[in-house]
């Protein structure tokens, strides 16, 4: 079971490297863009029963891992198997 876990800046918490690329686009001829967040996505392979055992694993090592609960919030999401 592979997942995708998106992490971002939490709502009014700097983002200079969001603020950067931002400022760098509208330099290089991109003025309708109007504001960027830069953030990171971890895509997970994990073995477990079912999406609600493999769910709580994940929240487990995003909270203890894999986000900084104090700056970002996260959202997990599962990908459909082929």
């Amino acid at each position: 079971m592979k997942s995708l876990v998106k992490i971002m800046p939490k709502k009014g918490v700097l983002d200079p490297q969001g603020k950067a690329i931002e400022n760098s686009l509208k330099q290089l001829g991109f003025p309708q863009i109007k504001k960027v967040k830069q953030g990171k996505i971890i895509e997970i392979e994990i073995d477990a029963d079912n999406e609600s055992d493999a769910r709580e694993i994940i929240t487990n090592a995003s909270n203890k891992l894999l986000a900084n609960l104090v700056i970002e919030d996260y959202e997990i999401t599962f990908l459909k198997e082929d």
